[in-house]
């Protein structure tokens, strides 16, 4: 693949992939199609302008053409309405083929090697996250939570996977699993049965890869633990005192075995104690798991610690590897800093309440928001103009107000011409796209 053709190369086949939608409709009225809802939402999140249709319809109507046809190659604009009713009845999971197609390109271009880490696995941080929220909105595939008020909240709520690396800056989103109303109304069962259905359906896909999960506390349980285990996956789980008794009164009365270094920090260096033990129960029983435990404290000059935090994992441990274990472990927060956060705060609007629908509308567009996201990162990693183009401006959010003010007022015949008119502004030599 030509590394500049990566844009549309990979529309192209998201529309190979729309034109097998499930469409519902029983009336005649069948003058939309259902992918060209589906792309169009998707040009919303790709371009994080809520009201990019409204001006490509105005487009269309005064040019006789629109950016929404020619960069993302939407036929005819439904309105928003319409867009609402044709992909409400559409199961997110019909979308998770586009997954497959960016990852499959990621795979040909060698590039998840760059994101190998201990033992040359691939580090999958796991989190849920909340997207929706409300105490009149609702739909059948609400979760429920009662409040001190009395009355009740209504909300959505996903399991985000996400392979991350200490060395590298991205974050590469996964296929998401939902949390629905049948999982429990209590917010971490739920959370947990959602990453098991998840580990069910991709756990083949993951020792494939040679995968090393990675979660907070929540995760840390014998359960979920036993299903890694069975599948010949690796963990490397937080483990907290106040949940994991058992486990922490067999480190009492035990000279643990520590590494100790100093981290310079300035002038002044920062010490940094390792202590683990191999072969302790994760919980009471005698059929408890026996995992590896480990810990790290960061102790200032001054005396005063900085940071502690403790890891429940799969591998051996011992001096040569401990730290880079607890490095991994620590790397788990990449799944809330660079991928929840980013849909929530950079941009995406994954909160926004884009249309609720009665049946799979929130979800989806949630889907097509985190895709959106997996997009723009192929996109840094592959399209040499591109990576040019977001090296060269002062932030992520010039290029985001950028790419809207100009697909707003001028048509562009396609995502080259369009790159090509940014970084000629900037008095920058875009690659040639032949090579």
């Amino acid at each position: 693949m030509r590394k500049t053709k990566v844009f549309e190369s990979v529309v192209e086949k998201f529309h190979q992939h729309l034109g097998s939608l499930p469409d519902n409709r029983s009336g005649k009225n069948k003058h939309y199609r259902v992918a060209d809802a589906a792309m169009s939402a998707f040009g919303v999140f790709f371009t994080q302008a809520p009201s990019f249709l409204a001006y490509q319809r105005k487009m269309a109507e005064q040019k006789g053409k629109s950016n929404s046809q020619s960069l993302f190659g939407v036929h005819e604009i439904p309105s928003d309405n319409q867009i609402r009713n044709l992909l409400d009845r559409v199961p997110p999971n019909a979308l998770f083929p586009m997954f497959e197609e960016i990852w499959q390109v990621l795979e040909e271009e060698e590039q998840l090697e760059q994101f190998r880490d201990v033992k040359q696995t691939l580090l999958v941080a796991v989190d849920g996250t909340e997207y929706f929220s409300s105490e009149k909105i609702h739909c059948e595939q609400c979760s429920t939570r009662a409040q001190k008020s009395g009355k009740m909240r209504y909300f959505h709520s996903v399991v985000t996977p996400v392979v991350v690396s200490p060395n590298q800056p991205h974050a590469l989103p996964l296929v998401p699993e939902f949390v629905t109303p049948q999982d429990g109304h209590d917010k971490q069962d739920c959370e947990i049965a959602a990453a098991k259905r998840w580990l069910d359906t991709h756990d083949e896909r993951l020792r494939q890869w040679k995968v090393t999960l990675l979660g907070d506390d929540l995760y840390c349980r014998q359960p979920l633990c036993e299903q890694l285990v069975e599948a010949e996956l690796h963990f490397i789980f937080v483990c907290r005192p106040n949940s994991h008794a058992t486990l922490y009164e067999h480190l009492d009365g035990i000279d643990l075995p520590t590494l100790t270094t100093t981290v310079n920090r300035g002038r002044k260096g920062n010490t940094w104690r390792y202590r683990y033990l191999n072969d302790v129960p994760l919980r009471d029983g005698d059929d408890a798991l026996g995992v590896n435990w480990c810990e790290l404290s960061v102790r200032q000059p001054d005396g005063s610690v900085s940071y502690c935090n403790s890891f429940a994992t799969t591998y051996r441990l011992d001096d040569d590897n401990v730290a880079d274990i607890v490095r991994a472990g620590r790397t788990r927060w990449k799944v809330e800093n660079e991928n929840n956060n980013t849909l929530k705060t950079k941009g995406y609007h994954l909160e926004h309440n884009f249309g609720h629908g009665q049946q799979h509308l929130s979800s989806l567009l949630a889907t097509l928001n985190i895709l959106s996201l997996l997009f723009h990162t192929l996109l840094d990693l592959l399209e040499r103009n591109y990576k040019l183009l977001r090296d060269h401006l002062p932030t992520r959010q010039t290029f985001f107000d950028d790419l809207r003010a100009l697909t707003r007022y001028m048509y562009f015949d396609s995502w080259n011409h369009l790159l090509a008119f940014m970084l000629d502004g900037l008095e920058l030599q875009p690659f040639d796209d032949t090579t």
